[in-house]
């Protein structure tokens, strides 16, 4: 990591021990602030991977009511992540130096657009719009959320990953639960429009602005710091620091990311591969479920698992996530054996190993930019997070690609 060196946050006190102080406001850090950041962020995670998390969820029924052919879940697969992909393409190269606000209302709106479309739609090609607004508005509220934690106490990113996590199990449940009660997608998915309402509520109303920039004084700066942001232009006023960087500091400070960014690639290749690859594949006849009902209960028991371990910061952090990738990289090599031999007895089993890979993805996750937002300096911090935002997509955009031909050669096998 010698290309990062000079981002490193450890500074040397007085005496020549190494610490590693956080330069947050007092104010930030107030009891009252503190939690409704905490809670802000949580939610904003939640409300903005929830669409995302139904798009996937609801793969095998969105167009299969409309009699679509060839692989459905794949369909939705590239249309649910390559625009995110774009965007965080873009996102090093200047779009998250974009105001915030804007950014915030154009992700709500894409994510209630998303549901409507998909609702409504009586075609393949207008649901699969549907989910590519669902994908723009992933995208964007991800790199927009984790370069807004660099203005806040490092705490908030635990709360947007344990956020995002909640995402998945509850979109996964509630899409299931919802479904199996009797309830038609088309209405399903329209009962979850209060999901971007929340979401820009919670930007709004809830976050409280972040430190303030030479306020006059202390009363000032603690109403400022107490005030929700519709009534704050303070993310627009954010601390000169991104804009200032030159394309090699830019460069510079991406390869030192890149020891956080590979592993991350391989943790979502490998669970994504499993994910969309082998999921379909992975059918049981010695149960009372059906394949479609096999299918949801395998994300759901993913998104439990992500869920768990995204919120697991303070019980368990991990330096190494290189260890994580190698891990995940052993259930996929596992789970295609058992596709290519049917060596596994019982759905359970599949069940065990689903969690654990779910465990262990959403412990790359929230590790990673964990990890990141200690060692960046706090003039770096804003650009690494967004830069970092591609390393899950583009992990998931490869297993995309390279399962869509594998699971068409293992179809033909059986």
């Amino acid at each position: 990591m010698g290309g990062c060196a000079g981002s490193r946050r450890r500074l040397l006190d007085s005496e020549g021990e190494e610490t590693a102080p956080e330069p947050r406001s007092p104010l930030l850090d107030r009891p009252g602030a503190l939690w409704k950041n905490a809670v802000g962020f949580w939610l904003l995670g939640l409300c903005n991977n929830f669409s995302y998390v139904v798009m996937l969820s609801a793969a095998h029924d969105i167009l299969s009511r409309q009699r679509a052919s060839g692989n459905q879940s794949h369909a939705v697969l590239l249309a649910d992540i390559l625009p995110t992909l774009v965007i965080k393409l873009l996102a090093p190269l200047g779009l998250h130096l974009l105001p915030y606000s804007p950014r915030v209302l154009v992700s709500g709106l894409c994510c209630a657009g998303s549901f409507i479309l998909v609702a409504f739609s009586h075609s393949v090609g207008t649901s699969l719009c549907g989910v590519v607004l669902a994908s723009i508005s992933s995208g964007l509220g991800e790199v927009t959320f984790l370069s807004l934690t660099a203005f806040y106490p490092r705490a908030v990113i635990s709360w947007w990953s344990s956020g995002t996590g909640g995402a998945g199990l509850l979109g996964a449940l509630s899409y299931l639960g919802l479904t199996q009660a009797g309830l038609s997608p088309q209405h399903t998915l329209l009962s979850m429009l209060g999901i971007p309402a929340l979401l820009l509520a919670s930007y709004f109303f809830l976050l409280t602005s972040p430190e303030p920039q030479d306020p006059g004084g202390e009363e000032e700066a603690e109403t400022s710091a107490r005030q929700p942001l519709i009534g704050s232009e303070a993310p627009e006023a954010k601390p000169a620091s991104s804009p200032n960087l030159s394309l090699w500091e830019r460069w510079t400070v991406f390869k030192g990311l890149l020891w956080y960014i590979v592993p991350l690639v391989l943790v979502y290749f490998a669970e994504y591969f499993i994910n969309q690859g082998l999921f379909e594949l992975l059918f049981f006849r010695n149960t009372s479920l059906t394949h479609a009902q096999q299918y949801r209960w395998y994300q759901m028991l993913y998104q439990a698992g992500v869920f768990v371990s995204r919120s697991s910061l303070r019980c368990c952090q991990i330096r190494f996530t290189w260890v994580l990738a190698l891990l995940q990289c052993f259930n996929l090599a596992f789970l295609l054996a058992d596709v290519w031999l049917n060596f596994l007895p019982s759905i359970y089993l599949v069940f065990l190993i689903i969690l654990y890979e779910g465990l262990l993805g959403g412990a790359a996750y929230v590790n990673t930019f964990h990890n990141i937002a200690l060692e960046m300096s706090d003039e770096h911090r804003e650009f690494a997070m967004a830069a970092a935002c591609i390393s899950d997509t583009l992990g998931i955009s490869l297993s995309g690609l390279l399962a869509l031909p594998l699971h068409d050669f293992l179809c033909h096998l059986s």
